[in-house]
């Protein structure tokens, strides 16, 4: 397998956990904490593991439309994209004697403000569908784990 490392990508991101749930995340010069809400046994110091994922393909989706419409030179003023994430029992494994099987689902909703035609609100849809992140989510990904 060839494996080519993005050249956008920023190096290397850096978890680490001193106690409890909260996570300091760091990537590149950028500091940031991850954690789970008080009710879940967390500290609520930052957004939950979903929270990133959905950050991580909001910011994907708006980057992309934004520069595909600005290459066209269209007017799009704001792009707001809102994400859900959902866990839902996959229909096809209703009659499954093994336990139930659920799949992941998430819901994006992008709100575009713009003198925009619904044809190039068409073709934005069909763009979003493209950015980086999406496709990535979408495919099989291999993650390999190592211990030190």
């Amino acid at each position: 397998m060839n494996v080519h490392p993005r050249s956008s990508n920023p190096g290397v991101v850096t978890v680490v956990s001193e106690s409890g749930l909260t996570q300091e995340i760091t990537s590149g010069p950028f500091r940031f904490l991850a954690d789970e809400p008080v009710e879940l046994g967390g500290g609520g110091a930052g957004p939950a593991p979903y929270e990133l994922l959905l950050a991580s393909l909001g910011a994907c989706t708006s980057m992309t439309l934004r520069l595909y419409a600005t290459r066209k030179g269209w007017s799009l003023e704001r792009i707001t994209v809102r994400l859900r994430h959902y866990r839902v029992y996959a229909q096809d494994c209703a009659g499954c004697e093994t336990k139930p099987a659920f799949l992941d689902r998430i819901d994006r909703e992008i709100e575009l403000a713009g003198n925009l035609s619904e044809e190039q609100k068409g073709r934005l849809h069909t763009i979003a569908e493209k950015c980086p992140v999406h496709r990535t989510l979408t495919s099989r990904i291999e993650i390999r784990t190592s211990i030190l």
